[in-house]
């Protein structure tokens, strides 16, 4: 049995609990033993049945376990992975049992995949991407690095988001085209419900039907 340690505290790291019980349950040989969280106010507190850690006693305490980050923001996220590997954690993928993917998608270390995801075909995933509930992602989708999709979000065909970039719950990505993929630059936001129809520039703000930005 893999020892997985949750790192954050929030609504969102519970959920991550739950879904390793998930796996568990469905014959994987992994099990949450406890969450890790920079705020000193938790340590010592049990949260769903789970001890709250510092990062050196979470290792001390289980020095072969391997870690999630539970956090939605993509740049705490990426922050707090460094921080971890730096401390010589490993870290571990966690994708739901009832996930509906073919066999061509690549997935990066760290990638997490709640309940209710459907991806299709020639999909790749980078490191630490987090796919919330209900998503679905079209063939010939690239996700960069530490990209978060929230829950309910629609990605169709042919589109390209970099690094870093956080999808609203439920916004709709039209596709692109072989040729010319739909790109969502680096570090861009995509508000809830937003439907976008063209390229996204980095750093961007993007919200309403049809999405229009700002930088």
């Amino acid at each position: 049995m893999t020892p997985i340690l949750i790192y954050g505290a929030g609504g969102f790291a519970r959920e991550i609990a739950w879904l390793i019980e998930r796996c568990q349950n469905d014959g994987q040989l992994i099990e949450a033993v406890g969450f890790i969280d920079d705020n000193t106010n938790t340590h010592g507190k049990t949260i769903n049945g789970l001890d709250v850690f510092s990062l050196t006693l979470a290792i001390k305490k289980f020095p072969n376990a391997r870690f999630t980050v539970a956090v939605g923001n993509s740049q705490i996220r990426e922050y707090l992975t460094k921080k971890a590997l730096g401390a010589g954690l490993i870290e571990i993928s966690i994708i739901h049992p009832q996930t509906e993917a073919s066999r061509f998608i690549e997935y990066g270390q760290g990638t997490v995949i709640c309940a209710g995801n459907i991806l299709t075909t020639n999909i790749r995933l980078g490191r630490g991407v987090q796919i919330n509930l209900n998503c679905t992602i079209g063939h010939d989708v690239l996700i960069g690095d530490f990209v978060t999709l929230a829950p309910g979000v629609r990605i169709s065909g042919c589109v390209h988001i970099e690094h870093g970039v956080y999808i609203g719950t439920g916004a709709t990505i039209i596709n692109g085209t072989l040729n010319n993929p739909l790109v969502i630059g680096k570090g861009a936001i995509i508000g809830a419900s937003a439907c976008v129809t063209r390229h996204i520039p980095p750093n961007a703000v993007a919200v309403g039907v049809p999405a229009k930005f700002k930088i």
